[in-house]
């Protein structure tokens, strides 16, 4: 198993699906769900990182007239007023 700064984000996606099928599940026991819900929030902070780092990439790849063009990710252009 990688460590989590070494996991990609497909790997810690994975590991945080079956942390909240375990919680969802309730089978659990009470310290046991307490370590997978930290462990959990690790994850999807871990995941959190890694979108805004491909985001970051992205904006620097799409540029309009030689300047980078930003709006929020996951703003469609119709949100940000660019299509019209």
């Amino acid at each position: 198993m990688s460590s989590e700064a070494e996991m990609s984000f497909e790997e810690a996606m994975e590991q945080l699906e079956l942390i909240v099928g375990q919680l969802e599940d309730g089978d659990v026991p009470l310290e046991k769900a307490i370590d997978l819900y930290q462990k959990g929030m690790k994850l999807s902070q871990l995941c959190s990182q890694k979108l805004e780092q491909v985001e970051q990439k992205i904006e620097m790849v799409v540029e309009e007239g030689g300047e980078v063009k930003r709006r929020p990710f996951g703003t469609s252009m119709e949100e940000s007023g660019e299509l019209e």
